[in-house]
């Protein structure tokens, strides 16, 4: 019997020193192997995403961690054609705050939501965190039965942080 294929658009400019882009090729692995598929991922810069077609293979969309990204234009494209065409898609550091610009943008009409990180003026949806967590460590306690406490296998866990962005608090 043949396993079933799922082909996944990474959305992102890929960076070999990124520990984020480092650690997706993993994790994909430990997804082939735990859900007995065949996952096949497929690095998508995005200066190369200038029309939908691009996207049109794919079962799946992962906006990666790695904002700014060279072609705002391409992520945001991308994130759009998932969320119109029903597409699952996962956005990961930037991957989802590129997602919450978008969703401003074309689902509340909000035309000069912006990213603090690549913006100046406008609704800056996305905005420095207060505290920047570039670089920091920290316990997570998962809530019993949901789908992360069994993925990870426990009700805790440590980990590395590389962020300093976030949803700005005035648009929560």
């Amino acid at each position: 019997m043949m396993k079933a294929q799922v082909r996944i658009a990474l959305v992102g400019d890929y960076n070999p020193q990124a520990v984020a882009h480092q650690a997706i090729p993993v994790a994909l692995q430990l997804t082939t192997a735990h859900l007995d598929i065949d996952v096949q991922p497929q690095w998508l810069p995005t200066e190369t995403l200038t029309s939908p077609d691009a996207l049109q293979d794919f079962d799946a969309i992962w906006v990666v961690p790695g904002s700014p990204y060279r072609h705002d234009d391409g992520a945001f494209m991308a994130i759009r054609h998932a969320r119109e065409n029903d597409v699952p898609f996962l956005g990961s550091c930037g991957g989802f705050q590129y997602a919450i610009v978008e969703y401003a943008r074309n689902v509340m009409g909000w035309h000069d939501a912006g990213h603090a990180e690549t913006d100046s003026g406008g609704r800056l949806v996305i905005a420095p965190l207060s505290c920047s967590l570039v670089e920091k460590t920290g316990d997570i306690v998962f809530q019993p039965d949901t789908r992360v406490a069994q993925a990870y296998g426990s009700l805790n866990a440590h980990e590395g942080y590389h962020c300093n962005f976030g949803v700005n608090p005035d648009f929560v």
